[in-house]
């Protein structure tokens, strides 16, 4: 059994260090992340918009999955926690977009979150290369 290379990356945000986690773990070429918020890790800034919230998320995951040679044609699930259900119709548009044609497993509960102005955090699983292998869509009726 060959030993699996595990890479932990920590992008800077306090809350990483003081509750000891890692924003992305990497075990070979499946890559794990942590629940990431809409804020703007350079800026410290937080938007009030549930929207923009959810942009920046998406930067943030994408931004970390580069930076481990992977990007968010990778991700193969999304886990997506929105706290308050009305802003369901107002983040969901922005996931939807960012995931278009890229169409990974896709998780939402509705759940409080770590701090109040949160209004959405998501995180995903991706398996580097993902997005340039051949894909079979299959149609079911359930």
């Amino acid at each position: 059994m060959t030993t699996p290379q595990i890479t932990k990356l920590n992008s800077g945000s306090p809350m990483e260090t003081r509750d000891s986690y890692s924003r992305l773990v990497v075990v070979d070429n499946w890559i794990f992340g942590s629940l990431t918020a809409g804020r703007n890790y350079q800026t410290r800034e937080l938007s009030p918009d549930p929207a923009e919230q959810a942009r920046q998320c998406i930067a943030n995951i994408k931004g970390a999955l580069e930076a481990v040679g992977s990007g968010l044609a990778d991700v193969v699930r999304a886990n997506i926690v929105i706290p308050s259900r009305e802003d369901i119709p107002v983040v969901l548009p922005v996931v939807a977009e960012a995931f278009r044609g890229i169409d990974p497993a896709n998780v939402l509960t509705c759940a409080p979150l770590s701090l109040a102005d949160f209004k959405v955090e998501i995180d995903i699983t991706a398996y580097r290369g993902a997005g340039a292998a051949p894909q079979q869509r299959l149609k079911v009726t359930l």
